[in-house]
């Protein structure tokens, strides 16, 4: 067996688990950064629109293609003299044509000057140079529909998690990690500079689908890690939560390599080979959505379904009785009991099994019970009359309390070792036998 098949059968039956559910701050914070940062570039920078949305004028000729092409083409729209020409986007497609597009131009006098510079440039007749003329209202067509089919898909996906699972919390999740993973693709294309075309809402509608299908993979495995934790006292909620990712994460690697493997060699192939065209805008968004999404389902999605679950009723009771149950099992261990109830009220705050357990330390030894041993009493002499003695909470009565607070439920302190009787022993009960804490085997008859 190697090395990563032991290891994904040691993260599946739990001998080794990364606590993502303890630490989802951590991946908030960085969520948080990306999310800003695609934000910030959306509102300095904005998206490069192309024709399809903003409207303009498509030119092709037929040409052989060279790596002068692009530059000589350019060189020939500025000096047609018509305005605003050096924006004008120019691709090759495949090795015997160019193409050309540029700002709405006037059918009468400016598509005349660009058609007849594109012949010259070329060497071909003005007749063989084709264009078309996009308005900017079927653009706005374009946007309007593809919102409403946004908000259509991410109504259908609500409904269809919350009838799979039968659980609002868990469509409440995915919907956040989507818009999650929807933010940061298109920031990417903002800070890039990537021009955004139809294709380009075809990759994000992809990648949605491959986002909540990793989702949905995750969801599953919390599903039935909890089907009937509200009857148990050995893990609380986030616990079973954590253990269903760490038994799904090697499937997910796996997934997510093998499908953005291809994906990066069609970017590597748009961006570097073609430059230009819809590969390009494809690739990227399937890339940087398919990242995301892998992302989001473990580090996003799962964290927040464990935090909005903890805050019901019932598993707070489930969180303190696992607490109870963790404190007791320390003090027959031979534990402290006051280090067990703080550890336990960590593990009732959401804390990671591991973390409580390491609070846990052995207790100190208990008095000697041998026979004939009386505990030591102060002389009442020796105490002050005038000083008074206070009695600070301890730690048990502390953690106690912060169980009892979160919880609603009351937690007694629990104590390892019965306190020695300070009064002193009279004379005719000392000359009695004294209970022998022995076998019977040993006992003196």
């Amino acid at each position: 067996m190697s090395r990563f098949s032991e290891l994904s059968h040691r993260l599946y039956t739990g001998d080794v688990s990364y606590d993502f559910i303890g630490r989802r701050r951590r991946w908030y914070l960085l969520s948080a950064i990306l999310i800003s940062v695609s934000l910030l570039s959306l509102l300095v920078r904005g998206l490069d629109l192309g024709i399809e949305f903003e409207g303009g004028a498509d030119f092709r000729a037929p040409t052989q293609v060279n790596s002068q092409t692009v530059d000589g083409m350019r060189d020939a729209l500025e000096e047609t003299g018509l305005p605003d020409l050096d924006d004008s986007t120019i691709t090759t497609i495949g090795d015997d044509q160019v193409r050309v597009q540029t700002r709405p131009l006037d059918s009468t006098t400016e598509v005349p000057v660009v058609r007849r510079a594109i012949a010259a440039e070329v060497g071909v007749p003005v007749d063989d140079v084709a264009y078309s003329l996009i308005g900017a209202s079927w653009g706005s067509q374009i946007t309007e529909r593809a919102v409403i089919a946004l908000l259509v898909f991410l109504t259908l996906v609500a409904l269809v998690i919350w009838a799979y699972f039968r659980n609002g919390k868990m469509s409440a999740a995915a919907l956040i990690a989507l818009g999650h993973d929807l933010i940061l693709t298109i920031g990417i294309y903002a800070l890039v500079g990537f021009t955004v075309t139809p294709a380009t809402l075809i990759g994000i509608l992809t990648i949605l689908g491959y986002s909540l299908y990793d989702t949905v993979v995750v969801f599953d495995k919390v599903r039935e890690n909890v089907r009937d934790i509200k009857s148990s006292t050995t893990k609380t909620y986030s616990e079973a939560a954590n253990m269903a990712v760490n038994q799904v994460l090697v499937r997910s690697i796996n997934t997510t390599i093998i499908g953005v493997l291809p994906v990066a060699a069609l970017l590597f192939a748009g961006a570097v080979i073609l430059g230009e065209g819809p590969l390009k805008d494809l690739a990227l968004a399937l890339f940087v959505g398919m990242v995301s999404g892998a992302y989001s389902s473990i580090f996003i999605a799962t964290p927040i379904l464990a935090q909005l679950k903890e805050r019901e009723p019932d598993m707070k009771k489930l969180a303190a009785r696992v607490a109870t149950r963790r404190a007791k099992e320390a003090q027959k261990a031979g534990g402290d009991p006051e280090r067990a109830i703080a550890a336990s009220a960590a593990v009732a705050a959401g804390a990671p099994e591991a973390k409580a357990r390491a609070k846990v330390v052995p207790a100190a030894p208990e008095p000697n019970r041998d026979v004939g041993l009386e505990p030591e009493v102060a002389d009442p002499d020796d105490i002050d009359p005038g000083t008074e003695t206070t009695s600070e909470p301890t730690d048990a009565e502390l953690a106690a309390a912060a169980i009892s607070a979160r919880t609603g439920m009351k937690i007694s302190r629990v104590t390892s070792a019965e306190k020695p009787d300070p009064r002193p022993l009279s004379d005719g009960a000392a000359k009695r036998p004294q209970p022998q804490h022995k076998p019977r085997s040993q006992r003196k008859r």
